[in-house]
């Protein structure tokens, strides 16, 4: 997994591509710690490059969704998720506690 991220005035746009793994996930759950330690709550997770997205990766997006919604810091979304991806999301229910854009630009306007 590849991880890019650029800073915004208002969010972080993180870019992710390959797979998002139980051997993946902790190096994604600790690229957010270490903006999320320096105050920054308001993340874009562009996941159009993302091939998969197991229970690890779904684990980490709960965890980080969590911290971030803390006192109404902020919260992360999604943009340009792919059908399989979706389809587990929706599975686990996370749509309803996730907001999921389907272009990365809309879903930086929605900070």
């Amino acid at each position: 997994m590849n991880v890019e991220i650029k800073n915004f005035k208002r969010c972080d746009l993180i870019t992710l591509s390959g797979r998002i793994d139980s051997e993946s996930s902790p190096k994604l759950e600790k690229e957010l710690g270490k903006l999320t330690e320096n105050d920054h709550f308001k993340f874009v997770l562009d996941l159009e490059k993302v091939d998969f997205m197991s229970s690890a990766g779904l684990r980490v997006l709960v965890n980080v969704q969590k911290l971030c919604k803390k006192y109404n810091r902020g919260e992360i979304v999604l943009a340009s998720v792919p059908k399989n991806i979706f389809s587990a999301l929706d599975l686990a229910g996370f749509t309803s506690i996730i907001n999921i854009f389907d272009e990365t630009t809309e879903a930086v306007g929605h900070f």
